[in-house]
């Protein structure tokens, strides 16, 4: 019986359940496209491409288990060589029929007005595994002899016997071209490849004594398991990895090792975000409609039915509505989620060769999850209407509800207090970018204290903008500022979605940017110099130090490389997940280029195995001058250095500094990033930037940056790298807004008889507009001020981790677009249902 009164309401009442299908369905939608990015992200698959040939890659371990009471595997930034000797031992090994030790670099053809075209630079040997096959021409037998690959001698201009210049390693020279080639049929490389002779490649490589990895085919009929196991027996006790089928792609793309963890984190922070809201969305639209129907529960009451059955029934009828909304999802979850995965690849958040891949598995969290909100939302929502005295129900007149229950009021303290405390760890334990990561928590704890105590916060609120409406509006105002104060909880029900989206547009949108306006700052106040030189390869020729040095105007040049170190003895417990940032400088010159101010020790000390540190780190690791510190350097290996220097440093965004020349080999490109420069004094920065571009013309491969362009370049980069919080943060304002326009409509729709009576006792149609106008307003103004408050949780705290000040930054415009869209809904979500409920003839309208 209950079943079938489920299934006649759904007949009946197409509106109310319309908007609880969308709710259901876009939730679950947002959920599914969520755990697709976190399958793709978990499985981290890039095919092969260059290396499709090869049936198994050796290469350098890049995991790294942090000591502590934390101990978790880390990857590495950096790609570690193997020993090129490892490469004859990998080929004695029986059922190994080739073993190639692969050697990489990163080059570029540079071409006289057309900038320069990037490419990967290996050895010849190396062409066999894709296979490459020659065009035209013949290989590189002889030093100065390249061969490029099809796509790259069409866009340098180039044919057989031309002469190219190519960028790599720091330096250029000419080379001539010995051939053409391409991939065998069927072989898809886009990656733009030159292949140089044995004794140019192992020059370009980072390291001359290593190799990247070492590609091996089979001999036929020989068993891969059998091959593999005698290769890690051949290498017991290096630390290398053993590659087979798509976890080959990682050698050729080594980004997506870091950019599958980005993306695992982004799409479970957002994900969970997603279910948070749908349980708001759904316990509203699912309690307005409950409303709607009050005096219908309240005869099933009045005739016998119990509130165990009513509420089987509501539950019933959501959970009939969320069968159809998980049907509906499921083709529509991982369309979303391709789409999400093609902006977040377009944007540079991850690897373009990252494969996207959405199974079933998803649809179990995201079902789970549209399980979780149907039975909570419904549960939540209906629990006012199942309660309500059948007497009280029946009345013509509206009954107030009554909504404080011990449980309700008990839950929404906690999550107040659970918020608080949010707040107070993010304002006084953690500090810099790290800080963000309570936001949001903070934001939906918050958001949820006040939907719980919505009508008494909603009463707050209220009191002092009642006098102010009714004497701003006149008639219209008067009766919409007596409606909300008499109907709180239908008042609180209408801002509570209101308040969601403002809390979480305002508090996600000011986070990005003032996360972004933190760190460049950190950057600016860092630097000193007025020119950086960089290469077109991305590492520069440390030998060219000496000549920038002896340019006239300049006062002080230092090369510079970035990367990440962990701390292991003593290892400090609460070290960010990726470690700390540690930057390579000149000893004689770090002064002149970098605004560091040093408290102890000197920085012409930085020679050698030993570093400076924030003041902040040292006293975390208990180290002073003189001490001796153990690092994990990005390439795993491990480094005992000397404090010789002690420096103020903005906590968050430290950087610790060692001797260029001890951590340049420990990178991938084992070479300086840049080069700082600094002007004379009374030199002209232009001036400056003048000869270094007099010297880029003999060194073709160097580029010039002045002061602002290089500020303005990280900028942009720290934008590219928040582009995708902001896409996916679109999303979820979207869906907020989707209940902003549900709740709303529906509360609207229940008011039917209201207008009717209205209109009874000689209100024109007009009259009623301006009132629910100035209702809407109001509305939006109650839940404008909650939502400030619950972003202020979030927004604040996190101001005062990453700057002196407790006001977030970013431009006003975030807040008045906020603000102006949240009106804009509500007023259509209003008007619309009330013009719709203003076109039946009063007389009818009252008997319904």
């Amino acid at each position: 019986m209950i079943t079938k009164l489920a299934l006649r309401s759904l007949r009946h009442r197409m509106g109310g359940f319309t908007a609880t299908f969308l709710a259901l369905f876009l939730g679950a939608t947002i959920v599914m496209a969520c755990g697709g990015l976190m399958e793709t992200g978990i499985r981290d698959n890039a095919p092969p491409q260059r290396l499709a040939g090869a049936d198994l890659v050796v290469t350098g371990d890049r995991t790294y288990e942090r000591p502590g009471s934390k101990k978790k595997q880390l990857a590495l930034p950096e790609q570690a060589g193997l020993p090129a000797a490892l490469t004859d031992k990998v080929r004695a090994v029986p059922g190994v029929r080739t073993a190639v030790g692969e050697r990489t670099f990163d080059a570029a053809v540079l071409g006289a007005g057309r900038g320069a075209d990037q490419a990967v630079g290996h050895g010849w040997d190396s062409a066999a595994l894709t296979p490459y096959a020659l065009d035209t021409g013949a290989p590189p037998r002889r030093t100065g002899e390249v061969v490029l690959d099809a796509g790259l001698a069409r866009r340098a201009g180039a044919n057989v016997g031309d002469t190219v210049r190519i960028a790599a390693h720091g330096g250029s020279a000419a080379y001539r071209v010995s051939g053409i080639a391409r991939p065998a049929a069927g072989r898809d490389v886009p990656q733009p490849t030159l292949f140089l002779s044995a004794p140019d490649a192992q020059r370009h490589s980072p390291r001359a004594d290593t190799v990247a990895d070492i590609a091996v085919t089979t001999e036929p009929g020989a068993h891969p398991a059998a091959v593999r196991k005698g290769i890690a027996t051949a290498l017991d006790g290096q630390p290398v990895s053993l590659l087979t089928g798509d976890d080959r792609g990682s050698v050729e793309h080594p980004e997506v090792i870091t950019g599958g963890e980005d993306l695992v984190a982004l799409s479970g922070v957002f994900g969970g975000l997603a279910i948070s809201i749908a349980v708001f969305v759904v316990a509203g639209t699912v309690g307005l409609s409950a409303r709607q129907r009050r005096r219908e529960l309240a005869l099933l009451r009045a005739v016998g039915t119990t509130t165990g059955q009513l509420r089987r029934m509501l539950l019933g009828e959501t959970l009939m509505v969320a069968a159809l909304a998980a049907v509906a999802a499921w083709p529509a979850g991982p369309v979303l989620g391709r789409w999400l995965f093609e902006q977040l690849a377009g944007g540079g958040m991850v690897a373009d060769t990252t494969e996207f891949h959405q199974g079933w598995i998803p649809a179990m969290p995201a079902y789970g999850g549209l399980l979780l909100t149907s039975v909570v939302g419904g549960l939540l929502g209906t629990r006012p209407a199942v309660r309500a005295r059948p007497v009280e129900a029946l009345g013509e007149a509206a009954v107030q509800e009554r909504w404080c229950h011990p449980v309700r009021l008990a839950l929404g303290l906690l999550f107040l207090a659970g918020a608080t405390a949010l707040a107070l760890v993010g304002a006084l334990v953690l500090r810099g970018p790290s800080a963000a990561g309570t936001a949001g928590p903070t934001v939906m704890c918050c958001a949820t204290g006040f939907a719980l105590l919505g009508p008494w916060f909603t009463k707050v609120v209220t009191v002092p903008l009642h006098w102010p409406v009714r004497l701003l509006a006149g008639p219209a105002g008067r009766l919409a500022a007596l409606n909300c104060r008499a109907a709180t909880v239908r008042t609180a029900a209408v801002a509570t979605p209101v308040m969601l989206a403002t809390a979480i547009t305002t508090g996600m949108l000011y986070l990005q940017t003032s996360a972004a306006d933190a760190t460049e700052q950190a950057f600016t106040e860092n630097l000193r110099a007025d020119a950086v030189l960089t290469s077109v390869t991305g590492g520069v020729d440390p030998t060219l130090l000496d000549t920038v040095r002896r340019l006239p105007g300049v006062d002080g040049a230092s090369a510079s490389v970035t990367s990440a170190a962990w701390t292991e003895r003593p290892h400090y417990d609460g070290e960010a997940k990726r470690g700390l940032r540690i930057e390579g400088v000149s000893a004689d010159g770090a002064a002149r280029t970098l605004a560091v101010r040093t408290t102890a020790g000197s920085l012409a000390d930085l020679k050698g195995n030993t570093v400076a540190l924030p003041e902040h780190v040292a006293r975390r690791t208990h180290r002073g001058l003189g001490d001796t510190l153990r690092l994990r350097l990005g390439d795993g290996t491990p480094a005992d250095v000397r404090v010789v220097a002690l420096f103020q440093g903005r906590e968050g965004f430290e950087s610790a500094l060692t001797d260029v020349a001890t951590l340049a080999p420990h990178t991938t490109r084992g070479l300086p990033d840049r080069i700082l420069v600094r002007a004379a004094a009374g030199t002209d920065r232009q001036h400056l930037v003048s000869e270094l571009t007099t010297l880029t013309r003999r060194h073709p491969e160097l580029k010039v940056t002045d002061r602002d362009a290089l500020t303005a370049q990280h900028a942009e980069n720290t934008r590219t790298q928040t582009w995708a919080n902001y896409l996916i943060i679109g999303m979820l304002v979207a869906y907020t807004a989707l209940a902003v326009v549900n709740t709303t409509a529906v509360a609207v729709g229940n008011r039917r008889k209201d207008f009717a009576l209205q209109r009874l006792t000689g209100a024109t149609r007009g009259q009623v507009l301006r009132m629910m106008t100035v209702e809407a307003t109001f509305v939006t103004v109650v839940g404008l001020l909650l939502g400030t408050v619950a972003a202020a949780t979030t927004l604040v705290p996190f101001a005062l981790a990453v700057t002196d000040g407790w006001l977030p930054t970013g431009p006003p415009s975030v807040y008045l677009t906020t603000a102006g869209t949240a009106w804009a809904l509500t007023l259509a979500a209003t008007l619309i249902p009330t013009w719709a409920a203003l076109r039946a003839r009063p007389v009818e309208a009252a008997g319904v």
